[in-house]
């Protein structure tokens, strides 16, 4: 299998067995959803500005929630061994359970989109930021579930602790809920160092608000967290695919 076949036909049977679920396809919306409004119910603050923060984080969720378990399970199912028999290589198995996680997340996360313009009162200022930083981000935390997956354990359950405990708190620290210019100086720091502020600083500049990080800040720091999270999940899924196999 050459070129990008195999990644497909990875993408193709993770959509079909992990992510066509009714609770999951419902979890997906449901959680960030309300989430965003148990923080914007009582607040002043117009609903279209807390938009671009209820789209970052239904992406963050939707491209990083299932990609992490995909591993454990297929470990404790024993069909990791039938890909690795089949001529595949690790890189191409990985990329397939990112292009799942992206596509799942990307299409879920255009509802809250649907929702900002339509019901929230939002409207698109720049297009090719907002374009950009739904794609790229995207991309940026389907990788991050990948890497999430790394330990080599056949129980889902041990991952998706390990993957809540980095997910949520970047919630809080990112430039979501509050702006960066009102956390103290450590949690400013925190926000530096994390993919979600760049994400909702330039969804926030795509649909027209005030922002820290402009795109050319941005957008070159979601492709370097996506280059550095690649190429930590194949060495790290490289060096622990002997451990799964005989787990």
């Amino acid at each position: 299998m050459k070129g990008l076949r195999p990644v497909w036909v990875i993408a193709k049977k993770d959509i079909r067995i992990y992510y066509l679920k009714g609770p999951v396809l419902i979890f997906g919306v449901l959680f960030p959803v309300c989430l965003f409004l148990a923080f914007a119910i009582g607040r002043s603050v117009p609903l279209a500005g807390l938009v671009p923060g209820l789209v970052a984080i239904t992406l963050f969720f939707t491209t990083s929630s299932v990609s992490p378990a995909i591993a454990p399970w297929e470990t404790q199912a024993r069909t990791l061994e039938r890909l690795l028999c089949a001529p595949l290589t690790i890189p191409a198995i990985l990329a397939g359970d990112v292009l799942a996680s992206y596509l799942f997340g990307g299409i879920l996360s255009l509802v809250p989109v649907a929702l900002g313009l339509l019901l929230f009162g939002a409207s698109v200022a720049h297009l090719a930021a907002l374009a950009a930083g739904f794609l790229v981000s995207g991309a940026c935390f389907a990788i991050l579930g990948v890497l999430l997956s790394s330990p080599p354990t056949d129980k889902p359950s041990e991952i998706m602790m390990l993957s809540n405990l980095v997910r949520l708190p970047l919630i809080f620290f990112s430039g979501v809920f509050l702006p960066l210019d009102a956390m103290p100086a450590w949690g400013q720091w925190i926000a530096s160092i994390s993919p979600l502020t760049y994400c909702t600083e330039l969804l926030r500049y795509g649909f027209g608000g005030a922002t820290r990080y402009g795109p050319e800040v941005s957008l070159p720091a979601l492709l370097g967290f996506a280059l550095l999270f690649w190429v930590m999940s194949v060495r790290l899924h490289r060096r622990s695919m002997s451990r799964r196999i005989w787990a």
